[in-house]
C-alpha cells in the first residue's frame, strides 16, 4: 500500500479510493501504467466532490495527472463519470472513452441531471457537486468488442446493459482483467455478499442476465469492481449476483401485486437486506458503504419501474 487510499494490485495497476462522503471503500478509480512508459489510463472519474482525493492518489504513486491520456468510464452515472468535465482541467491531453449511448451526456449532460435531481433531489449538490460538459473534441466513441491500446494493454470494450443501457465493461485480454462498473454488481470489503443496484431508469433484468453470462463466456480470471476492489473468484461473485437480483426482484414484485407502497417496500427490504448482511459478516460496519454505494429506496425505484413496464407490455 502506497497511501491510505491507494492500493497496489500489481505492476502497473492500481486502486485509488475516492472516499466518497468521507467514507472509505464505496467508489474506486483504476489507474494503469506502462513499464518506463509515460502512457496512463484512469478507469473511472467518480463524482465531482471527490475530485482532490483521485488527483492526490494519482501523486502519491509519483506520476503527474497530466501524464493521463485516456480516461475510460464504464457509464455516464454521476458516480462513475460524474467528475469528467471537471477533471479534464487538470488532465488537459486526455479523452474520454464512453459507450456510444453515452456520448451526448456527457458533452450535453442537462438532460442527465434533469433525471438525476428527480432521484435525489434536495441531496444532488451534496453528493455529485458541480457537473460540467466535456468538450466534444475530447469524447472518443467506442462501440463493442472495439479494442484500444493503453498502458501497455490491450482493453475490449463489452456492451454490459441491464444496469444501464448504456454501460461497457473493459477486458483485458491476455491478464484476463475484467473492469466491470456496475454490471458485476456491488461488493465492499472483499465480503461474500453481492447486492444489485438496481437503479431507474433503465434497469433490465433479463438484460442484466444475457450480460452475466456474457461476462462469464470472457472467462475472466479477476474482476476489478468500481464498488469496490478486484476479486478473483468470478464463478461465485456471479452466482451471488444473480441469485440476490431473482430472489429481490420475485419478492418486490409480489409485493408490487398486493399494492404495497414503495415507502412500506424501501422499509421491507432495508430491514431484510440489512439483517442478511449482519449475518453474513457478522459486523453492522458495512450497512452504511452498501447503502452509498446503492440506496434501497433505488433498488425499489428501479425493480417498481421495470416491471410497471413490462405490465403494460
Amino acid at each position: 500500500m502506497t497511501d491510505t487510499t491507494v492500493w497496489r494490485i500489481e505492476q502497473g495497476l492500481y486502486l485509488i479510493d475516492q472516499q466518497f462522503l468521507g467514507v472509505p471503500g464505496v467508489i474506486g478509480s483504476y489507474l494503469l501504467s506502462a513499464e518506463n512508459d509515460d502512457d496512463l489510463a484512469l478507469i473511472e472519474t467518480g463524482p465531482t466532490p471527490t475530485i482532490e482525493n483521485l488527483l492526490s492518489g494519482i501523486r502519491s504513486l509519483d506520476y503527474d495527472p497530466a501524464q493521463i491520456r485516456t480516461i475510460i468510464v464504464t457509464h455516464i452515472h454521476l458516480d462513475h463519470s460524474g467528475a469528467a468535465g471537471q477533471l479534464l482541467r487538470h488532465l488537459p491531453n486526455a479523452k474520454v472513452l464512453v459507450h456510444p449511448n453515452g456520448a451526448a451526456h456527457l458533452i450535453d449532460p442537462s438532460r442527465l441531471l434533469t433525471s438525476a435531481r428527480r432521484i435525489y433531489g434536495n441531496d444532488m449538490d451534496r453528493l455529485w457537486g458541480e457537473v460540467i460538459p466535456v468538450p466534444e473534441d475530447q469524447v472518443q466513441v467506442v462501440q463493442d468488442r472495439e479494442r484500444i491500446h493503453v498502458a501497455g494493454r490491450t482493453l475490449m470494450a463489452v456492451s454490459t446493459p441491464g444496469h444501464a443501457g448504456h454501460h461497457h465493461a473493459w477486458f483485458d485480454i491476455d491478464r484476463r482483467d475484467l473492469f466491470t462498473g456496475d454490471a458485476a454488481a456491488v461488493r465492499l470489503e472483499r465480503v461474500p455478499y453481492v447486492r444489485p443496484p438496481t437503479v431507474p431508469p433503465e434497469f433490465d433484468i433479463e438484460l442484466w442476465r444475457q450480460t452475466v453470462s456474457t461476462m462469464r463466456s470472457l472467462e475472466p480470471e479477476r474482476l476489478h469492481l468500481t464498488h469496490f476492489g478486484s476479486f478473483d473468484d468470478p464463478d461465485w461473485h456471479f452466482d451471488d449476483l444473480l441469485s440476490r437480483l431473482h430472489y429481490w426482484y420475485g419478492w418486490v414484485t409480489a409485493r408490487l401485486q398486493q399494492d404495497t407502497d414503495e415507502d412500506t417496500l424501501v422499509s421491507e427490504l432495508r430491514a431484510f437486506g440489512d439483517d442478511e448482511l449482519v449475518k453474513i459478516t457478522g459486523s453492522e460496519d458495512l450497512v452504511e458503504p452498501y447503502e452509498l454505494a446503492t440506496a434501497y429506496y433505488m433498488t425499489i425505484q428501479g425493480m417498481s419501474r421495470y416491471w410497471r413496464r413490462s405490465q403494460r407490455s
